[in-house]
């Protein structure tokens, strides 16, 4: 039994590492690679039939190719700041096609034929301009943190800062040509940004269903809590009717703990692990939270009305959200950080709504309105005497 449990133990690792990580490089995680290769027709049958996700297994590494069920914001990377830096980010991917492995290259011979080839492409991007270079430091920088790029000497912030005359040497990596994701069909065919997602369904029943069942699950593993109301009446559908198949299916492969709740399908993991930022995260806002949670239970329990509408979101008035916070601090300041300590309501409300809307646990319902939605319920937080 023990063997099994362990078994069993090994083939979800594998599922949370291929979903939270760029690849799985034998080199550097030899024992997870081996574990990825024992699993790999499983673990391919399964991604492949449950969310149309491609399992690639090279000799070097594996790669789960993804795609979101439902783009949002803050699937991006965190440290881009513009368009411009995915459009130089694609470039430089761009120009690492035509360089092998380990081929090593200069920065500045790099930017000019970026340059070179945007204006033959009718667009113009200018080196000499400070927000320019750093939209393609930010994009090198990422490509370093992903292992496509490595610096042999020198650095992009230095060039960004000092311009022509500094120089980087850097090397390309066997990456370089699996960054971008393979589409069933030429781009140009593609209307929406939605519609990249999508793969070849046939226009039958049975392909109107495999959609379904992909973006269901591509939801449900990739973003922190889906309500019942954000499904389409077919969608909603079927997990209304599949919901012991989905909890069996992402508890047995993925060791995501579900339960049918009012609001929809609410998913956990029993255990942390460093595979993905959980909430709460390590953050002190997300301590705030909670703690937040909490007193909202309170105030419920002790009888306050709070106003809640039909998708079952307490709405509070942005001045009522902002004393309350000021409640909390009287309450819990000593606990706070320096930062939301000496914050003002209105910045400690911007960010604490900020970070609700990206865990799905409320947001901004109007300029003066914040939503609390049902999720946030299920947490019930506050800071004891031994803290």
């Amino acid at each position: 039994m023990k063997h099994q449990e362990r078994f069993q133990e090994e083939k979800q690792a594998c599922v949370q590492a291929l979903l939270n990580r760029y690849w799985v490089d034998k080199a550097t995680e030899p024992e997870l690679f081996q574990a990825i290769r024992r699993h790999y027709q499983e673990l391919r049958e399964w991604f492949q039939e449950m969310c149309g996700f491609a399992l690639i297994l090279t000799r070097q590494f594996a790669k789960l190719e993804k795609i979101p069920g439902q783009a949002h914001s803050w699937m991006g990377f965190e440290t881009f700041t513009h368009p411009r830096d995915y459009a130089l980010f694609t470039y430089c991917l761009w120009y690492l096609e035509g360089k092998g492995e380990s081929e090593q290259f200069l920065l500045t011979d790099m930017v000019e034929a970026i340059r070179e080839h945007l204006l033959e492409l009718g667009s113009h991007i200018d080196w000499t301009l400070y927000e320019h270079r750093l939209s393609m430091a930010r994009a090198l920088k990422q490509l370093k943190q992903m292992g496509v790029l490595v610096a042999v000497d020198g650095d992009e912030w230095e060039w960004a800062l000092g311009g022509a005359e500094r120089n980087v040497l850097y090397e390309s990596s066997l990456y370089a040509r699996y960054v971008l994701r393979r589409f069933p069909r030429e781009l140009t065919t593609y209307t929406t940004c939605e519609s990249l997602g999508e793969g070849m369904y046939p226009e039958t029943p049975e392909g109107e269903l495999k959609a379904r069942k992909h973006r269901i699950f591509r939801r449900l593993l990739q973003e922190p809590v889906v309500y019942d109301d954000e499904w389409s009446e077919e969608e909603r559908h079927y997990v209304l009717t599949q919901s012991r198949f989905i909890l069996e299916q992402l508890e047995r492969m993925a060791g995501l703990r579900g339960q049918r709740y009012s609001e929809g399908l609410v998913f956990f993991y029993p255990e942390a692990t460093g595979e993905m930022e959980l909430f709460p995260t390590a953050r002190a806002i997300s301590d705030i939270v909670v703690a937040l949670a909490g007193e909202i239970r309170r105030l419920r329990a002790g009888g306050q009305t709070l106003t809640t509408d039909e998708k079952g979101c307490i709405q509070i008035p942005l001045v009522e959200f902002e004393g309350l916070l000021l409640k909390l601090r009287d309450k819990y300041g000593a606990y706070w950080s320096e930062q939301y300590r000496r914050a003002t309501s209105a910045e400690l409300a911007g960010e604490l709504v900020q970070h609700l809307a990206e865990w799905g646990l409320g947001g901004w319902k109007g300029p003066n309105t914040v939503f609390l939605a049902p999720a946030l319920a299920r947490w019930n937080g506050e800071y004891s005497e031994e803290e």
